[in-house]
């Protein structure tokens, strides 16, 4: 009998892998090239070529007992000292290595800073629609989630609301931009009102209030879109980073969290979370993946192969009647179901083999996510069953 925390996983299976096996299923049946699988956030463009020199290289002249050997718990200094330096050349900050703990991707840094700060019964705000492993990670330390509903028209956070969500029982706030799954970028004037918003609470309240930033696609942003650097609006913050998408690295599972000078205690902070990474069970971030990252730290993937997609896509859709707000960042559309249930449009959608995530599997009903990190190619052929989609609602 498994533990009774896991039974409503196994119920409530996440929607956006089920899609990714259905999509699977039915390559077997019609052939990948003609099954349009926008499911899962899986990026299609290939890994920087200095990632693959950096493997070959490091297998060469690292000393194998360092390459492959445990290292402390926040990870190599010198990459630490890359990371940082990188991040201050780009934004005008001042980290340094010891800002800086390798995670196993951004999914275990979030749990790490939560097992780190979280008490029972203390909550954490999130703004709708999220992903919503968020719920999950929180609830791995018995802490309670609290959403901010949406804002469906610019589905920039609905500050109003959040205001009056927070409470004295309010540790963490978590933001994630640019957004999965809309692709809205939080504007700077958004995140300046976050900032003052959460300064008047602690004061109100006497506590610490930390913001979280999740930060998996902050290098995705078109059309010359800035995406602010939220340790320069607001003292407590850490952020979340992994190099999945700028690097097209997912399955490597690398990244870290920054845990600034300017944090309140932040030295305990840091420490904390050093040993929280371990208790975890992670221990450390890979040592091989994590030395790549720093011959790599600037490198990045090619952004015009998503660019071009978005804009493909979200011109077809549009052109078919379809109503979406134009993304600024990351890789998805944020579709707007034309029948209120918009789980029976995503069935509908299958018989065009069509895979589309529901957008009630990110707190957002009513709303469908398209994952368009798929090749051109795919986007281009599934354009004639969209438009036979369109034709059943308009």
């Amino acid at each position: 009998m498994i533990a009774d925390k896991m039974k409503p996983f196994v119920q409530n299976n996440s929607a956006i892998r089920e899609m990714f096996e259905e999509g699977n299923r039915l390559r077997g049946i019609y052939g990948a090239e003609n099954v349009f699988d926008f499911s899962l956030g899986n990026p299609n463009v290939p890994a920087p070529a200095e990632v693959k020199q950096a493997i070959l290289d490091l297998l060469e002249e690292e000393d194998p007992v360092v390459l492959h050997g445990y290292m402390n718990n926040a990870g190599f200094p010198d990459v630490r000292e890359s990371i940082a330096n990188s991040l201050n050349r780009r934004f005008d900050t001042k980290f340094h290595a010891g800002n800086i703990i390798m995670t196993v991707g951004a999914a275990s840094g979030l749990n790490v800073i939560l097992k780190t700060i979280l008490n029972p019964g203390e909550e954490v705000v999130v703004f709708a629609p999220y992903f919503l492993e968020y719920g999950s990670y929180v609830r791995n330390y018995d802490g309670v989630l609290v959403e901010v509903s949406p804002n469906t028209e610019t589905f920039q956070p609905n500050l109003e609301e959040f205001a009056t969500k927070l409470s004295p029982r309010t540790r963490a706030v978590i933001v994630n931009t640019p957004h999965n799954p809309t692709g809205v970028v939080y504007s700077e004037e958004t995140i300046k009102k976050i900032a003052e918003i959460l300064e008047e609470k602690q004061k109100e309240y006497g506590n610490q209030i930390f913001l979280i930033s999740d930060e998996p696609y902050r290098e995705l942003a078109y059309d010359g879109v800035k995406v602010p650097y939220l340790t320069k609006y607001y003292k407590n913050t850490v952020v979340g980073y992994s190099y999945s998408k700028s690097l097209s690295l997912p399955g490597e599972r690398i990244g870290y969290l920054v845990i600034p000078d300017e944090l309140e205690d932040s030295a305990t902070v840091f420490q904390a979370a050093s040993i929280a990474n371990r208790v975890l069970g992670s221990v450390n971030a890979p040592s091989l993946i994590q030395k790549v990252i720093g011959r790599c730290v600037d490198a990045q993937v090619d952004l015009e192969y998503y660019d071009r997609n978005r804009k493909t896509l979200y011109e077809g859709l549009i052109k078919f009647g379809f109503t979406c707000v134009k993304p600024q960042g990351a890789f998805y559309l944020f579709v707007k179901s034309p029948v209120a249930d918009e789980k029976e449009f995503c069935a509908a959608g299958k018989k065009y083999n069509i895979l589309m995530v529901p957008g009630s599997s990110f707190a957002c009903p009513g709303y469908v996510r398209l994952a368009y990190c798929v090749s051109y190619e795919n986007i281009l052929n599934s354009l004639p069953a969209f438009e036979k989609l369109a034709k059943e609602y308009f």
